[in-house]
């Protein structure tokens, strides 16, 4: 890992620490591939009350290390049951964060395949975001480049399940995904190319081009109808 990335991860560990919660560290500065100055710092919180202002006074921080430190959030509760969501979460854990500080609620979780259900765990939900973008297209002061950059990462995200699920691997990487998934797909190679340089933030979507690509029988409803064939999206009575 880049010396870079050691003071924020420090600043997080030292602020959650005092809380008692725990801490882990996923994605790209996780498995290495980070870029100092370019990347996002992705952590992830157990049982931390504060992971939104945390966020933001270590992006406030760190405007030079990183583009933004994003720490999402969850409890220990979120790990209990068989829904898929819980499952999606266990396989997460165990197979794609780094512990860093605190209990970790990781530790005994078996080794999981790469099939349907882990894709569905971890991107079921990806037909509910689409249509909530389409509605904060349309919502009176919403950030273009932000919901841009957001529809690329999270659809590029789902992108990663269907070649885990198609190659019987483990992959989260976006790039990766889209090269991968343009192969197998081709029609869709230029859209996948599109969303990642919004999730690379090479480019600013345009509110035209958004607005295209996130439209009934657009690129990321057939995404959406992919996903579902592949892994399938989680039915309106989900937790």
């Amino acid at each position: 890992m880049p010396s870079v990335f050691e003071p924020i991860l420090s600043a997080a560990v030292a602020a959650v620490g005092d809380a008692a919660a725990t801490l882990y560290v996923y994605g790209s500065v996780a498995n290495g591939t980070a870029r100092p100055g370019a990347s996002d710092v992705d952590l992830l919180s157990v049982n931390y009350p504060h992971s939104a202002e945390l966020s933001a006074n270590l992006t406030r921080r760190f405007p030079m290390a990183c583009r933004y430190v994003e720490v999402a959030a969850m409890t220990s509760a979120d790990l209990q049951g068989d829904t898929d969501e819980a499952h999606g979460i266990r396989v997460f854990l165990r197979h794609y964060c780094v512990h860093l500080t605190g209990t970790d609620v990781s530790a005994g979780l078996p080794v999981f395949r790469a099939d349907a259900r882990a894709a569905r765990g971890f991107n079921g939900d990806l037909g509910r975001h689409w249509r909530t973008w389409q509605e904060q297209l349309v919502t009176a002061g919403t950030d273009i480049g932000v919901l841009g950059r957001r529809v690329a990462r999270k659809t590029l995200l789902a992108v990663a399940g269907m070649v885990s699920v198609h190659d019987k691997t483990w992959t989260t990487d976006r790039l990766h995904a889209a090269d991968r998934w343009s192969e197998i797909e081709p029609a869709l190679g230029a859209h996948l190319a599109q969303l990642w340089s919004w999730a690379d933030g090479a480019q600013l979507p345009a509110l035209g081009t958004l607005a295209s690509m996130v439209a009934d029988g657009g690129p990321v409803a057939t995404v959406v109808q992919q996903f579902d064939a592949v892994a399938g999206l989680w039915t309106s009575s989900h937790r």
